[in-house]
Protein backbone atom coordinates (compact mmCIF):
# COMPACT_ATOMS: atom_id res chain seq x y z
CA UNK A 1 0.00 0.00 0.00
CA UNK A 2 1.12 3.68 -0.59
CA UNK A 3 -0.11 6.26 1.58
CA UNK A 4 -0.39 10.14 -0.12
CA UNK A 5 -1.21 13.00 1.99
CA UNK A 6 -1.93 15.95 -0.66
CA UNK A 7 -0.71 18.79 1.55
CA UNK A 8 1.82 19.89 4.37
CA UNK A 9 3.29 23.01 5.15
CA UNK A 10 6.26 21.46 6.64
CA UNK A 11 8.81 23.12 4.22
CA UNK A 12 7.68 26.25 6.17
CA UNK A 13 8.07 25.75 9.28
CA UNK A 14 11.16 23.86 9.40
CA UNK A 15 12.70 27.19 7.35
CA UNK A 16 10.89 29.38 10.53
CA UNK A 17 12.60 27.25 13.28
CA UNK A 18 15.89 26.54 11.28
CA UNK A 19 15.15 22.72 11.65
CA UNK A 20 15.37 19.72 9.98
CA UNK A 21 13.07 17.64 7.74
CA UNK A 22 14.94 13.92 8.38
CA UNK A 23 13.63 15.08 12.29
CA UNK A 24 11.60 17.46 14.01
CA UNK A 25 8.96 18.44 16.92
CA UNK A 26 6.69 19.41 14.00
CA UNK A 27 3.85 17.32 12.29
CA UNK A 28 5.83 15.45 9.77
CA UNK A 29 9.34 14.07 9.18
CA UNK A 30 11.44 11.95 7.15
CA UNK A 31 11.80 9.23 10.08
CA UNK A 32 8.28 9.24 10.65
CA UNK A 33 7.73 8.99 6.76
CA UNK A 34 9.58 6.15 6.24
CA UNK A 35 8.03 4.50 9.71
CA UNK A 36 4.68 4.59 7.67
CA UNK A 37 6.00 2.29 4.58
CA UNK A 38 5.22 3.95 1.56
CA UNK A 39 5.16 7.18 1.66
CA UNK A 40 4.17 10.24 -0.93
CA UNK A 41 4.28 13.88 0.54
CA UNK A 42 2.87 16.92 -0.83
CA UNK A 43 5.53 19.47 -0.06
CA UNK A 44 3.92 22.94 -0.17
CA UNK A 45 5.07 26.40 -0.47
CA UNK A 46 2.47 28.47 0.89
CA UNK A 47 2.41 32.20 0.31
CA UNK A 48 1.27 34.23 3.45
CA UNK A 49 -0.93 36.73 3.16
CA UNK A 50 2.28 39.67 4.71
CA UNK A 51 4.01 38.66 1.15
CA UNK A 52 1.37 39.47 -1.14
CA UNK A 53 1.50 41.21 -3.89
CA UNK A 54 4.82 42.76 -4.05
CA UNK A 55 7.05 39.77 -2.34
CA UNK A 56 4.85 36.62 -3.28
CA UNK A 57 7.23 34.41 -6.34
CA UNK A 58 10.12 35.85 -4.15
CA UNK A 59 8.71 34.20 -1.02
CA UNK A 60 7.89 30.93 -2.82
CA UNK A 61 11.35 30.55 -4.46
CA UNK A 62 12.94 30.71 -0.80
CA UNK A 63 10.62 27.94 0.07
CA UNK A 64 11.41 26.34 -2.59
CA UNK A 65 14.79 26.61 -2.53
CA UNK A 66 14.90 25.48 1.43
CA UNK A 67 12.67 22.05 -0.28
CA UNK A 68 15.56 21.44 -2.48
CA UNK A 69 17.98 21.97 0.02
CA UNK A 70 16.63 19.48 2.70
CA UNK A 71 16.24 16.98 -0.85
CA UNK A 72 19.96 17.20 -1.23
CA UNK A 73 21.13 16.71 2.44
CA UNK A 74 18.48 13.72 2.75
CA UNK A 75 18.52 12.57 -1.49
CA UNK A 76 19.10 9.25 0.23
CA UNK A 77 15.96 8.70 1.77
CA UNK A 78 14.42 10.93 0.03
CA UNK A 79 13.24 11.90 -3.77
CA UNK A 80 11.63 14.66 -6.11
CA UNK A 81 9.13 12.99 -8.00
CA UNK A 82 7.33 14.62 -10.86
CA UNK A 83 5.28 12.09 -12.51
CA UNK A 84 4.04 8.24 -11.39
CA UNK A 85 6.56 6.23 -12.51
CA UNK A 86 9.35 8.22 -10.51
CA UNK A 87 6.72 7.37 -7.14
CA UNK A 88 7.32 3.73 -7.86
CA UNK A 89 10.95 4.40 -8.33
CA UNK A 90 10.96 6.12 -5.31
CA UNK A 91 9.11 3.21 -3.66
CA UNK A 92 11.33 0.73 -5.30
CA UNK A 93 14.35 2.56 -3.90
CA UNK A 94 12.89 2.24 0.02
CA UNK A 95 12.79 6.40 -0.25
CA UNK A 96 9.75 9.17 0.07
CA UNK A 97 8.42 10.37 -2.66
CA UNK A 98 8.24 14.67 -2.86
CA UNK A 99 6.05 16.47 -4.61
CA UNK A 100 6.56 19.82 -4.87
CA UNK A 101 3.31 22.26 -4.38
CA UNK A 102 2.72 25.86 -4.14
CA UNK A 103 -0.30 26.94 -2.13
CA UNK A 104 -1.64 30.55 -3.41
CA UNK A 105 -1.45 31.79 -7.08
CA UNK A 106 0.20 34.82 -6.03
CA UNK A 107 3.14 33.49 -6.57
CA UNK A 108 2.37 33.86 -9.94
CA UNK A 109 2.16 37.20 -10.00
CA UNK A 110 -0.03 37.51 -13.24
CA UNK A 111 2.57 35.79 -15.38
CA UNK A 112 2.41 32.44 -17.43
CA UNK A 113 5.78 32.93 -17.18
CA UNK A 114 6.49 32.27 -13.81
CA UNK A 115 4.31 29.18 -14.21
CA UNK A 116 6.41 27.82 -16.66
CA UNK A 117 9.31 28.30 -14.67
CA UNK A 118 7.71 27.04 -11.71
CA UNK A 119 7.12 23.84 -13.53
CA UNK A 120 10.61 23.68 -14.53
CA UNK A 121 11.68 23.88 -10.88
CA UNK A 122 9.33 20.49 -10.28
CA UNK A 123 6.03 22.11 -9.22
CA UNK A 124 3.16 19.63 -10.00
CA UNK A 125 0.45 21.22 -8.18
CA UNK A 126 -1.26 24.66 -7.61
CA UNK A 127 -3.68 25.57 -5.05
CA UNK A 128 -5.14 28.21 -7.21
CA UNK A 129 -6.07 30.64 -4.05
CA UNK A 130 -5.76 30.97 -0.54
CA UNK A 131 -8.33 32.43 1.49
CA UNK A 132 -8.28 35.95 -0.63
CA UNK A 133 -8.75 37.23 -3.74
CA UNK A 134 -5.47 37.50 -6.30
CA UNK A 135 -4.63 37.20 -9.78
CA UNK A 136 -6.51 33.85 -10.32
CA UNK A 137 -10.00 34.08 -8.42
CA UNK A 138 -11.73 35.26 -5.52
CA UNK A 139 -10.84 33.22 -2.51
CA UNK A 140 -13.45 31.46 -0.01
CA UNK A 141 -12.96 34.84 2.66
CA UNK A 142 -14.25 36.81 -0.64
CA UNK A 143 -16.55 34.74 -2.11
CA UNK A 144 -19.62 37.10 -1.18
CA UNK A 145 -18.28 39.00 -3.65
CA UNK A 146 -19.80 35.93 -6.39
CA UNK A 147 -16.36 36.39 -8.07
CA UNK A 148 -15.01 33.56 -10.41
CA UNK A 149 -11.76 32.60 -12.56
CA UNK A 150 -10.86 35.73 -14.02
CA UNK A 151 -9.66 36.03 -17.44
CA UNK A 152 -5.66 35.24 -16.20
CA UNK A 153 -7.04 32.48 -14.32
CA UNK A 154 -8.86 30.83 -16.79
CA UNK A 155 -5.43 31.23 -18.94
CA UNK A 156 -3.44 29.24 -15.52
CA UNK A 157 -6.06 26.52 -15.79
CA UNK A 158 -5.05 26.31 -20.12
CA UNK A 159 -2.02 26.19 -19.45
CA UNK A 160 -2.02 23.75 -16.17
CA UNK A 161 -3.58 21.65 -18.09
CA UNK A 162 -1.49 21.62 -21.36
CA UNK A 163 1.82 21.00 -19.20
CA UNK A 164 0.31 18.60 -16.80
CA UNK A 165 -0.28 19.93 -13.23
CA UNK A 166 -2.61 19.21 -10.63
CA UNK A 167 -5.51 22.13 -10.30
CA UNK A 168 -6.04 22.40 -6.33
CA UNK A 169 -9.68 24.27 -5.82
CA UNK A 170 -9.06 24.59 -2.36
CA UNK A 171 -9.76 27.23 -0.95
CA UNK A 172 -11.24 28.69 -3.65
CA UNK A 173 -14.70 30.35 -3.97
CA UNK A 174 -17.83 28.70 -4.92
CA UNK A 175 -18.27 30.49 -8.07
CA UNK A 176 -14.02 30.22 -9.08
CA UNK A 177 -14.75 26.25 -8.17
CA UNK A 178 -17.53 25.92 -10.79
CA UNK A 179 -15.62 28.11 -13.08
CA UNK A 180 -12.68 25.76 -12.94
CA UNK A 181 -14.96 22.59 -13.08
CA UNK A 182 -16.31 23.70 -16.30
CA UNK A 183 -12.93 25.01 -17.72
CA UNK A 184 -10.35 22.13 -16.71
CA UNK A 185 -10.21 19.09 -19.46
CA UNK A 186 -8.83 16.86 -16.54
CA UNK A 187 -9.51 15.54 -13.44
CA UNK A 188 -8.78 18.73 -10.16
CA UNK A 189 -8.45 17.89 -6.67
CA UNK A 190 -9.29 19.69 -3.32
CA UNK A 191 -5.88 18.59 -1.58
CA UNK A 192 -7.25 19.19 1.90
CA UNK A 193 -10.99 20.59 2.68
CA UNK A 194 -13.94 18.33 4.21
CA UNK A 195 -17.83 18.09 3.63
CA UNK A 196 -19.73 21.12 4.38
CA UNK A 197 -22.88 18.98 5.27
CA UNK A 198 -20.85 17.41 8.30
CA UNK A 199 -19.21 20.92 9.50
CA UNK A 200 -20.95 24.27 8.09
CA UNK A 201 -17.19 25.89 7.51
CA UNK A 202 -16.87 27.76 4.68
CA UNK A 203 -13.72 26.18 3.72
CA UNK A 204 -15.57 23.02 3.10
CA UNK A 205 -17.66 21.29 0.58
CA UNK A 206 -21.14 21.34 -0.51
CA UNK A 207 -22.95 18.24 -1.35
CA UNK A 208 -22.83 19.41 -5.34
CA UNK A 209 -19.63 20.57 -5.16
CA UNK A 210 -18.35 16.76 -3.86
CA UNK A 211 -20.82 15.28 -6.56
CA UNK A 212 -18.96 17.81 -9.29
CA UNK A 213 -15.24 15.97 -8.41
CA UNK A 214 -16.92 12.63 -9.03
CA UNK A 215 -17.99 13.94 -12.17
CA UNK A 216 -15.15 15.34 -12.92
CA UNK A 217 -12.77 12.19 -12.09
CA UNK A 218 -11.17 14.31 -9.58
CA UNK A 219 -10.09 13.51 -5.34
CA UNK A 220 -11.15 15.29 -2.66
CA UNK A 221 -8.15 15.49 0.44
CA UNK A 222 -9.51 15.20 3.68
CA UNK A 223 -8.08 17.79 5.67
CA UNK A 224 -7.52 16.81 9.68
CA UNK A 225 -7.91 20.65 11.50
CA UNK A 226 -10.35 19.78 13.86
CA UNK A 227 -11.91 23.39 12.80
CA UNK A 228 -12.68 21.70 9.53
CA UNK A 229 -14.29 18.84 11.18
CA UNK A 230 -16.84 19.55 13.11
CA UNK A 231 -17.75 23.14 14.77
CA UNK A 232 -16.84 22.60 18.34
CA UNK A 233 -13.56 22.63 17.41
CA UNK A 234 -12.07 19.36 19.20
CA UNK A 235 -11.99 16.40 17.29
CA UNK A 236 -10.71 12.82 17.13
CA UNK A 237 -10.51 9.81 14.41
CA UNK A 238 -14.43 9.40 14.56
CA UNK A 239 -15.18 12.98 13.40
CA UNK A 240 -12.47 12.10 9.92
CA UNK A 241 -14.72 8.81 9.40
CA UNK A 242 -17.78 11.13 9.83
CA UNK A 243 -16.37 13.03 6.61
CA UNK A 244 -15.21 10.19 5.42
CA UNK A 245 -18.49 8.27 4.96
CA UNK A 246 -20.34 11.20 3.82
CA UNK A 247 -18.44 11.67 1.10
CA UNK A 248 -17.64 8.28 0.08
CA UNK A 249 -22.04 7.65 0.25
CA UNK A 250 -21.84 10.59 -2.87
CA UNK A 251 -18.80 9.67 -4.23
CA UNK A 252 -17.84 5.96 -4.24
CA UNK A 253 -14.73 4.99 -3.56
CA UNK A 254 -12.79 6.19 -5.82
CA UNK A 255 -12.56 10.00 -5.21
CA UNK A 256 -11.43 10.60 -1.55
CA UNK A 257 -7.42 10.51 0.04
CA UNK A 258 -5.98 12.37 2.87
CA UNK A 259 -4.64 15.88 2.88
CA UNK A 260 -3.71 16.57 6.31
CA UNK A 261 -2.56 19.44 6.26
CA UNK A 262 -0.07 19.13 8.88
CA UNK A 263 2.36 21.90 9.89
CA UNK A 264 -0.29 24.50 8.41
CA UNK A 265 -3.45 23.96 11.30
CA UNK A 266 -3.07 24.70 14.83
CA UNK A 267 -4.13 21.78 16.23
CA UNK A 268 -4.42 18.20 15.12
CA UNK A 269 -7.26 15.43 16.55
CA UNK A 270 -6.84 14.38 20.03
CA UNK A 271 -5.36 11.23 19.01
CA UNK A 272 -3.93 11.91 15.36
CA UNK A 273 -0.74 14.29 17.04
CA UNK A 274 1.11 14.20 14.03
CA UNK A 275 2.05 11.58 10.69
CA UNK A 276 3.25 9.32 13.14
CA UNK A 277 -0.96 8.35 13.77
CA UNK A 278 -2.28 8.57 10.66
CA UNK A 279 -2.69 4.52 10.65
CA UNK A 280 -5.30 5.63 13.25
CA UNK A 281 -7.41 6.60 10.68
CA UNK A 282 -7.06 3.02 8.62
CA UNK A 283 -7.50 1.22 11.94
CA UNK A 284 -10.49 2.78 12.58
CA UNK A 285 -12.30 2.34 9.10
CA UNK A 286 -10.85 -1.69 9.53
CA UNK A 287 -12.85 -1.68 12.74
CA UNK A 288 -16.10 -0.64 10.81
CA UNK A 289 -15.24 -3.51 8.28
CA UNK A 290 -14.64 -1.24 5.19
CA UNK A 291 -12.83 -3.59 2.67
CA UNK A 292 -9.24 -3.35 2.24
CA UNK A 293 -9.29 -2.27 -1.49
CA UNK A 294 -10.92 1.02 0.13
CA UNK A 295 -8.71 1.65 2.54
CA UNK A 296 -5.86 1.01 -0.20
CA UNK A 297 -7.60 3.94 -2.59
CA UNK A 298 -8.53 5.88 0.90
CA UNK A 299 -4.27 5.99 1.86
CA UNK A 300 -2.81 6.80 -1.49
CA UNK A 301 -4.52 5.22 -4.66
CA UNK A 302 -6.74 7.53 -5.68
CA UNK A 303 -4.34 10.30 -5.76
CA UNK A 304 -2.17 7.86 -7.49
CA UNK A 305 -4.73 7.53 -10.01
CA UNK A 306 -5.29 11.18 -10.89
CA UNK A 307 -1.31 11.86 -10.68
CA UNK A 308 -0.79 8.72 -13.26
CA UNK A 309 -3.40 10.51 -15.27
CA UNK A 310 -2.50 14.42 -15.48
CA UNK A 311 1.31 14.57 -14.14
Amino acid sequence: MIIVDAHCDTITKIMESNANLYKNESHVDIVRMKNAGNFVQFFAAFIEPAYCQAYALKRAIQIIDKFYEQLDIHKDDIMLCCNYNEIITAVNQCKVGAILSIEGGEALQGSLSALRIFYRLGVRSICLTWNHRNEIADGVADGSSGGGLTPFGRDVIKEMNSLGMLVDLSHISEKGFWDAIELSSLPIITSHSNAKKICNNKRNLNDEQIAAIRKNGGVIGINLFPSFLNEAGKATTKDIVKHIEHIVALTGYEHIGLGADFDGIDNTPEDVAGLQDIGKIFNELIRLNYPQEFIEKLAGGNFLRVIKEVL
